[in-house]
């Protein structure tokens, strides 16, 4: 009964956070060129495995669905759905990488991360929001799929792979969890 009750309380706080942090920064958490600074939990899914899987997959749906109403006048399903899917995917890759011994292996799921909701967000993204066929970039002119997968891509290396795996080994060393 104590592990079920430690892993609802894990899931129940992250959901919250993750939820909390994309809706009170909206304005940097949507769109196609977005710096979701909720994402820089992800990573803590190396350490709390599956339960925090599950709590920033909810916290998501219900940050999208909030945020579609808020933003928008109204959510997407896509949105909900495919954002929620993308995150219990990167979450449950990066525990099976990172939970193995190695800073290495760690930085390596955190990178997964960012690819998996990179190409899941930023394919339906594009679609999702009417974007133009095209977008003039640094005088690059990238079609537009391409421009939203790439903002997607800088903007989850930033708050994964930058905020989120300093999050990661700042509580790894907080709780006192060594390499085996």
């Amino acid at each position: 009964m104590e592990g079920r009750t430690k892993s609802l309380a894990v899931s129940s706080v992250l959901a919250s956070l993750y939820a909390v942090l994309v809706v009170t920064l909206a304005p940097l958490s949507f769109l196609p060129f977005q710096i979701r600074v909720a994402d820089a939990l992800l990573p803590l899914s190396i350490i709390l495995g599956m339960p925090a899987a599950y709590g920033l997959s909810i916290g998501c749906a219900v940050a999208n669905y909030a945020g579609g109403l808020i933003l928008f006048g109204g959510a997407s399903i896509i949105d909900v759905t495919g954002g929620a899917l993308a995150n219990f995917l990167a979450c449950y890759l990066a525990w099976l990488i990172g939970r193995r011994s190695g800073v290495k292996r760690r930085f390596a799921a955190t990178l997964i991360q960012t690819a998996t909701i990179t190409l899941i967000v930023g394919g339906y993204l594009w679609v999702l929001v009417g974007m133009p066929s095209s977008y003039n970039i640094f005088g690059l002119d990238l079609p537009g799929p391409l421009a939203v997968i790439l903002g997607v891509a800088i903007g989850s290396v930033i708050a994964i792979n930058i905020m989120g795996f300093t999050l990661e080994e700042a509580v790894r060393k907080a709780l006192y969890i060594t390499d085996k």
